[in-house]
């Protein structure tokens, strides 16, 4: 995987103690070999996700969820809000937290 993924995550206090860590890393690195991904996050990002740890669909979707909340109440809630460009008044859901993620990686590298 790649590095900077990783310290992005890091860096918004998701620790790589949680499941969710590991999944929205192999699902960043989906996303960036193919934009595709963002459109059918459910259908097809989670199902290859938990194919590749050997769970289901909605364990990803949950522990994904986890780590965000984990980011959005105990974490680094002010870089989340930076490098999405626009006020957050909520946590964001999963696709959109990946779409962010996707969108700042793809604009660093």
């Amino acid at each position: 995987m790649d590095k900077q993924q990783r310290a992005l995550l890091l860096k918004l206090g998701i620790r790589s103690t949680l499941k969710g860590f590991h999944f929205l890393l192999y699902a960043l690195h989906l996303c960036m070999s193919n934009t595709e991904y963002l459109l059918s996050i459910y259908k097809t990002l989670y199902i290859d996700v938990a194919t590749h740890f050997s769970t289901s669909r909605d364990n990803v979707e949950h522990c994904i969820r986890t780590a965000i909340s984990n980011c959005w109440y105990k974490g680094n809630r002010e870089l989340l809000i930076s490098i999405t460009g626009y006020e957050l008044k909520q946590k964001p859901a999963n696709g959109e937290f990946i779409d962010i993620l996707y969108n700042y990686l793809y604009q660093e590298g």
